[in-house]
């Protein structure tokens, strides 16, 4: 079996990057291919749990469309994600992966609910683990999400797979073409220069709980696989020391 450089990391994908180029929903093509991806990673022998967005279906300028309140909208926001999950979930099936679903809101005639040591035992029988719902609690994002369940699961790395967007650039390269990608960065840093593309109470968390995070295009082929086994992709954000 080949070496990789870490065993147990949460994998967080966007929303928007289950979406493809389809306006709303679901891309087939994107769910089928992901799967493919996660099941190269799962071959390696890693312990892998998955953290899905939901704005694929809900996000925010949906609810302040409709005037919601941003507690209600988050709370659908949390649903999408479970619609997510029990989809790649099938899809991961499929496959012959083993795969469990846990979700934050309480949906027994779907998926278990969240129990941290459960979660814990998924992993180490060598199971995939989907984690839906975010953390049931409304105004946290996903990426929040993602942060505390890698904290809680001892993860030794937390991948932020983003929709066409291969790491942290010095600015939004969309509003200035000077702006250049950087291949490691330290959690003072980022914070101090405002970046926008991670949640910075994710960031927060994973810096206190010294959990490095990589920043990376969650649809390139190959690329989750890659980080698995110590390539440089997209960007590196952690401690100081460790970027030495």
């Amino acid at each position: 079996m080949p070496e990789t450089r870490y065993q147990r990391v949460v994998i967080k994908i966007s929303g928007e990057a289950l979406q493809g180029d389809k306006s709303f929903g679901l891309d087939d093509r994107v769910a089928l291919s992901l799967t493919d991806e996660i099941k190269r990673a799962h071959d390696l022998g890693v312990q892998i749990a998955i953290v899905l967005g939901g704005g694929n279906i809900c996000n925010g300028l949906l609810g302040a469309a409709l005037n919601m309140e941003q507690a209600a909208s988050d709370y659908v926001g949390m649903v999408a994600t479970i619609m997510n999950s029990l989809v790649l979930q099938e899809c991961l099936s499929n496959k012959g992966i083993d795969t469990r679903v846990q979700t934050a809101i309480a949906m027994p005639q779907l998926a278990e609910p969240y129990i941290r040591l459960r979660a814990v035992r998924h992993l180490e029988k060598g199971r995939v683990l989907i984690l839906g719902g975010g953390t049931g609690n409304p105004h946290v994002t996903t990426d929040s999400a993602a942060a505390l369940r890698a904290a809680e699961l001892k993860a030794e790395l937390l991948m932020m797979g983003k929709n066409g967007v291969d790491g942290v650039y010095t600015d939004d390269p969309k509003r200035n073409p000077n702006a250049s990608l950087l291949s490691k960065i330290s959690f003072d840093e980022f914070l101090a220069r405002r970046l926008e593309v991670i949640d910075t109470a994710a960031i927060s968390l994973c810096q206190t709980n010294r959990i490095p995070i990589c920043v990376f295009d969650c649809l390139g082929k190959g690329n989750i696989r890659h980080i698995l086994q110590g390539e440089a992709i997209g960007t590196l954000i952690s401690n100081n020391k460790d970027l030495e």
